[in-house]
């Protein structure tokens, strides 16, 4: 199929001839954290496997669907399941689904996932929402011909995640009694988890978490000016190693599981207020 704009464009109108309302929101959910969809009133469910130009998820914990629906009082299509570098996919292949969303009309983002904490004050468990990040994925999205129709060649990562939405998480997240930090995710490629060396590196480069997944999504998604808000929910802990565990991906889905309520109440109730 022709250029990236036609391939969105493509995937895009699949869409629309089978939905009747405006999604003006958008959701990507992490590892362990797809039981938001539970809460949604479902309007239609589209598997990424028929729609034109998606890859599909392969990843334990990840469903594999758009779910378009109502939820914190606003229209929204979710995410449920993402894709991953480390899967075999390109960087165009991850972000697709973001630039189909905001051809269907999305203009914020809510983006969780589960990441490994570097950060002495945290507790597996507890929520982090994204202030900053660091990119440390080996191919960039935007490398390559910029489509103008799409974002700037050189875009601007002030401010990439919305500080009032920041600022409104960490306030609904105090008023349910959530322990809940600001931080910086690093973004690196997986699939293994980092070494000691690694995780106490990435601590001192000004790293709080960790994880394999959302820079990506954020970039695209911020060249396309869409707004950001994005949560970690801390499933491990890498550093300082005396607090450090030994980390697998099941131990990673159980405690990401075991907070989901947490960070589903967040999203909910920010979406009630943006």
């Amino acid at each position: 199929m022709g250029n990236l704009v036609e391939k969105i464009k493509a995937s895009a109108d699949y869409l629309k001839e089978r939905i009747d309302k405006e999604y003006g929101h958008g959701v990507i959910l992490g590892s362990g954290l797809g039981n938001l969809t539970g809460q949604m009133t479902v309007h239609q469910t589209i598997s990424y496997a028929d729609i034109p130009g998606f890859p599909t998820s392969t990843v334990e914990g990840h469903k594999g669907s758009l779910v378009f629906g109502e939820l914190g009082g606003k229209n929204v299509v979710c995410m449920s399941g993402r894709f991953h570098y480390y899967e075999g996919y390109s960087m165009e292949d991850v972000t697709f689904p973001i630039r189909v969303m905001k051809f269907l009309g999305v203009h914020t983002l809510l983006i969780s996932n589960a990441s490994g904490g570097m950060n002495g004050a945290f507790e597996v468990g507890d929520l982090m929402i994204i202030r900053d990040h660091i990119y440390l994925q080996p191919e960039h999205p935007l490398r390559g011909k910029n489509y103008e129709e799409l974002g700037p060649r050189f875009p601007n990562m002030n401010d990439a995640y919305d500080p009032k939405m920041v600022k409104m998480g960490l306030e609904i997240a105090k008023e349910n009694n959530m322990v809940c930090h600001t931080g910086v995710y690093v973004g690196v490629q997986g699939p293994t988890f980092e070494t000691p060396a690694e995780y106490k590196c990435f601590a001192l480069m000004g790293g709080d978490a960790v994880g394999m997944s959302t820079t990506p999504e954020v970039v695209v998604a911020r060249h396309m000016d869409m707004k950001v808000f994005a949560i970690s929910v801390i499933s491990d802990m890498g550093y300082p190693f005396e607090k450090a565990d030994h980390v697998s991906h099941a131990f990673v889905l159980e405690k990401a599981t075991a907070a989901e309520p947490k960070m589903t109440k967040v999203i909910i109730e920010l979406l009630h207020k943006i």
